[in-house]
């Protein structure tokens, strides 16, 4: 009975300071989720303004760029933003099924993945899907310096030729308990036209709209990484805050449990105790 007593105070002391771990990265989860939630939300009005304009663009002087080809894919290609670190619930494992399922339902023979952030080079490392190029170390500040240069490898490997289509699959960030793994393609461009003022706009291209989407259209590619990696970070500490949150209660619930059995099983020896004296003062009788 003493042993189970030890046995069971090491284990709410173990509790205890996990409890403490999880309490302490859910605020710094949240502190963080801060600062790249304003980051996402700012960015995402130039995101789409620079969509269309760069769809407007494309209309009016399609033709003539290597980034706006289109050919048979013998080679298809996914940019995939994932995290460098685990302990964010499912963020992770949704947003690398949703590419993994994608990646194999794209008509090709051959296929291969940008990974950027650890977790997504290693879950396709260990299935085997060829890696173009990895990009770890983020950071929970992704910079534009960063996206673009993701950009650049994308943008040679295609315009060389070694992949026919690429697409980006990242997570879409909503609230801290909502995030939506997406799919869109990246290469070659195919700009939609969204809701931004740009839209309507009746833009003037100079000197003309062929010479200015010669150097929109990488910096549309670019700009897609970068929004993807915004949202992706956002995502990834909501997830990480909601995970850490949910971790805490559960320890709270387990303490909880361990406690009442503790105070169960020492009422228990105490009540064998006394039986025990009794039944000896009645012997001596």
């Amino acid at each position: 009975m003493a042993g189970g007593l030890k046995e069971l105070g090491r284990r709410i002391r173990s509790v205890q300071n996990t409890q403490q771990i999880t309490r302490a990265m859910k605020l710094v989860a949240g502190a963080k989720l801060r600062r790249a939630e304003e980051r996402a939300r700012q960015s995402r009005d130039y995101f789409r303004e620079i969509r269309a304009v760069t769809a407007r663009a494309v209309k009016q002087g399609r033709g003539g760029h290597p980034l706006l080809e289109e050919r048979p894919v013998q080679h298809a290609a996914m940019v995939v933003v994932s995290s460098d670190r685990g302990l964010a619930g499912p963020y992770n494992t949704n947003v690398l099924r949703k590419a993994l399922n994608g990646l194999r339902g794209i008509p090709a023979k051959e296929h291969s993945v940008f990974a950027v952030g650890r977790k997504g080079r290693d879950f396709f490392r260990y299935r085997s899907v060829p890696l173009a190029a990895e990009f770890v170390g983020i950071g929970d500040e992704p910079s534009y310096r960063q996206a673009r240069a993701v950009a650049d490898v994308v943008i040679e490997r295609f315009a060389a030729g070694q992949v026919d289509t690429v697409y980006l699959t990242y997570t879409e960030y909503v609230n801290p308990m909502i995030q939506r793994p997406k799919t869109i393609r990246l290469l070659p461009v195919e700009p939609e036209e969204t809701g931004g003022a740009a839209r309507d706009a009746n833009y003037v291209f100079e000197p003309d709209p062929r010479l200015v989407f010669q150097d929109l259209l990488p910096r549309y590619v670019q700009v897609l990484i970068y929004g993807a990696m915004l949202e992706s970070k956002a995502s990834e500490q909501g997830a990480r805050m909601t995970a850490m949150d949910s971790a805490s209660k559960n320890a709270d619930e387990l303490i909880s449990r361990m406690i009442l059995l503790r105070n169960r099983l020492r009422q228990a020896a105490i009540t064998r105790e006394i039986a025990e004296l009794v039944g000896g003062a009645e012997a001596l009788k």
